[in-house]
């Protein structure tokens, strides 16, 4: 062929595979070295973030795993009603022999008398049970449900209808949206699935399963998920594309105290293994928030969304120390319970970590662990880099010496595994598990060490926390969880100067994720979150927006002399303590693209003089705004804070006023 027209198809072929992208550019001079890690989230399951949540199963206690060392009152039947149309009579069971798998033991027997039509009467027979989900099952017509059920059957084989319904009240069967019938004849566990589609929106329907036939029949992980998930992958689409519009570079899982379990002791700790492969075989756990989470978003679907998302997994393990607030030890402060385990046995806990990078990133043909990933649907390695040990934990000797332990038996198995550690709770000078947590760091040359606090907007308005540290510190810092005490525009505002001031010092601070992230409306454990939502769609609040700008303007080069701010003494860069306004410039060399970030979270309009002249600029630029009262607050009923987009001329020099209580982005194409 000819040498020409080879090259030409070349070309044509990596236009459509998108491979003719821009080359990276040469950064200009004058410009620091940062992380273009710098924005991620943190994922932890409180307030119902997993289930009744980013996890789009439907319906609540579908393993019929709830109990009361969970929640006082609760049991299998929690979440579940009987049903008897017709006034068919039967009996309901609760049974833990011969399960499924011994890590999901719980399952219903319905054992039904009688199945008849009362009389004469033509309405609905069958005895059986019902459930609403998540305050009501949220359905659309037109869309597609899989339903799936586990059943054993005894005796005669039976039949078992399956309506998805709109409630009409005490004594009226429910509007049908939805129905089919299963054919039941199995007598060992068996699943049976079909699709039901609603002819109709409803935002409060019922699932009914209805046995037809007299005799016994056992029941178990009933399941009702939408078709139309993210990237068909389980994940509550809506939720999932507020996270991606984040542009998030990492995500912390699965928490938080979450990693050490519910507070009860070690046998409740969040053990990894068992929340992989097949759903059936997952074990449930008590959540530390006070509820249960089946485990239906587990490791497997946290990195794969990782992947969807083009995030850096940073999956955190425990180490054989519990949360310090333990046995109600956060009301003993400062004398905490922390409970540990016996150093004979922190070999179980090591190879927790060890078998855990196997699965992750090893050879499905050689490794046990791979081949589990590779079974549930993921031959290619998810090329995990990060891990972090232990969760806020106090930096007691019992700490360091667990800690230690793991942490030299994971580098030298695999030094290519970039190591998180903890500074406790609370990472301010002068707090003392602050101080042991870096000595600790600086003796092991720890790559990376996570800091935690909230405080009021005070703090992130005039903390300027990173300028004091040192240079020459082998360990980076990832801010793990932070936020201002409320969720206000000033709130975010403050937080957005701070983060300007962590970009300044991104040399040092190589990660950040604000905490908590994802809130259900009325089933609230913290407040202030990122995002809050309900069955129907998510609310944004005036943080999210920020964190949203800075996720967008990630970049590998800062330029702290491109912005004076009126009435500033030359080459003063912002933001400075105490004062409420501040700059960041951040050039993205791979993507070639250039941000201007102003924030001005004082009463009075700010003037800002820009000099872009080093860069070589497109002729248009976007420009960002998020402004508003110092008091306004997204919240379920009115959004008065969004950002607004326009297209401008692109300047080199300029003056640009900031409307007081704002945030301003420019994006520049190079």
């Amino acid at each position: 062929m000819n040498k020409r027209l080879t090259t030409c198809a070349a070309l044509l072929l990596a236009a459509a595979l998108g491979l003719n992208a821009q080359k990276p550019m040469k950064a200009p001079k004058g410009g620091k070295a940062i992380s273009d890690e710098l924005i991620g989230i943190f994922f932890e399951d409180i307030s119902s973030s997993a289930d009744g949540g980013l996890c789009a199963e439907l319906v609540q206690n579908g393993s019929f795993e709830y109990n009361p060392n969970e929640k006082d009152g609760w049991g299998a039947s929690t979440a579940w009603k009987t049903i008897r149309p017709g006034h068919s009579l039967g009996m309901l069971e609760v049974r833990m022999d011969k399960g499924i798998h011994p890590n999901n033991p719980t399952y219903m027997r319905l054992h039904v008398e009688r199945v008849k039509e009362f009389y004469d009467y033509k309405g609905w027979k069958g005895y059986g049970l019902e459930n609403s989900g998540f305050d009501g099952i949220s359905v659309k017509a037109g869309k597609q449900y899989d339903f799936s059920i586990f059943l054993r059957n005894y005796g005669q084989a039976k039949q078992l209808r399956v309506v998805l319904g709109v409630p009409q009240g005490w004594g009226k069967d429910p509007k049908v949206l939805a129905e089919t019938t299963l054919n039941v004849a199995d007598k060992n566990w068996k699943k049976y699935a079909a699709t039901l589609t609603p002819a109709e929106d409803c935002t409060n329907a019922v699932l009914q399963m209805l046995v037809l036939n007299q005799g016994d029949i056992d029941v178990d992980m009933v399941s009702l998920i939408p078709q139309d998930t993210y990237k068909g992958h389980g994940l509550r689409k809506d939720l999932a594309q507020v996270l991606a519009d984040l542009q998030p570079k990492f995500m912390r899982f699965p928490g938080g105290c979450v990693v050490h379990g519910g507070g009860d002791g070690f046998w409740n700790t969040y053990r990894w293994k068992t929340t992989i492969g097949p759903k059936e075989q997952r074990r449930g756990l008590k959540n530390t928030w006070g509820y249960h989470q089946s485990m239906g978003l587990g490791y497997y679907e946290y990195f794969q969304l990782c992947e969807d998302l083009g995030m850096e997994p940073v999956p955190i393990l425990p180490c054989g120390v519990s949360c310090q607030g333990t046995n109600g030890g956060w009301n003993m402060w400062p004398h905490q319970a922390q409970d540990v385990c016996p150093m004979s046995e922190m070999d179980e806990w090591t190879q927790d970590a060890l078998d855990l990078i196997e699965w992750a990133n090893g050879d499905p043909a050689t490794s046990k662990w791979a081949k589990m990933r590779a079974d549930q649907g993921h031959p290619a390695p998810f090329n995990l880099k990060y891990l972090g040990l232990g969760n806020e934990e106090k930096i007691t000797p019992e700490f360091c010496e667990r800690f230690k332990y793991m942490y030299e038996r994971v580098t030298k198995a695999h030094p290519e595994i970039v190591i998180v550690g903890t500074a406790g709770p609370g990472s301010h000078a002068k707090n003392p598990d602050y101080e042991a947590g870096w000595k600790l760091a600086d003796e092991l040359g720890m790559p990376i060490i996570d800091e935690h606090y909230y405080e009021p907007n005070k703090y992130f308005l005039s903390s300027r926390q990173y300028d004091q540290y040192p240079r020459d510190r082998k360990t980076k810092v990832y801010l793990g969880e932070y936020a201002a005490k409320d969720k206000k525009l000033i709130d975010a505002l403050a937080e957005g100067l701070y983060l300007l001031h962590v970009e300044r010092n991104a040399d040092i601070v190589c990660m950040t994720s604000y905490a908590p992230l994802f809130a259900r409306k009325n089933a609230t454990n913290w407040n202030p979150d990122l995002i809050y939502f309900d069955n129907e769609r998510p609310y944004l609040t005036c943080s999210y927006y920020v964190q949203q700008m800075f996720g967008q303007s990630s970049g590998q080069y800062y330029y702290g002399d491109c912005v004076r701010f009126e009435g500033d003494d030359a080459g003063v860069q912002q933001p400075q303590p105490d004062v409420h306004y501040g700059q960041s410039v951040v050039l993205n060399v791979k993507t070639r693209k250039l941000y201007v970030k102003l924030v001005n979270a004082s009463k009075d309009e700010k003037e800002a003089d820009i000099n872009l002249s080093r860069f070589p600029l497109k002729k248009t630029a976007v420009k960002t705004v998020l402004t508003g009262k110092a008091d306004d607050e997204n919240n379920y009923d009115k959004q008065p804070v969004v950002p607004q987009k326009e297209t401008i001329k692109a300047q080199k020099k300029f003056d640009i006023d900031l409307p007081p209580y704002s945030m301003v982005m420019l994006e520049y194409q190079l």
